[in-house]
């Protein structure tokens, strides 16, 4: 069983209280996929430099 009240709304806006939950953070699957696009960028601009290693190289 629950035997935490339940929270009452805000008199004012009529919104219930705002609580620190998980729901606040990102999803994983963003932080996931931000990981994945800052990877791929790296190694995007690895090969952009090794193209410009090669061809000054010439």
């Amino acid at each position: 069983m629950n035997d935490r009240p339940t929270p009452k709304p805000d008199p004012a806006t009529g919104a219930p209280p705002r609580t620190t939950r998980e729901q606040d953070r990102a999803p994983i699957p963003v932080a996931v996929r931000v990981f994945i696009y800052v990877i791929g960028v790296h190694v995007f601009a690895g090969f952009l430099y090794l193209l410009f290693y090669l061809g000054a190289s010439k």
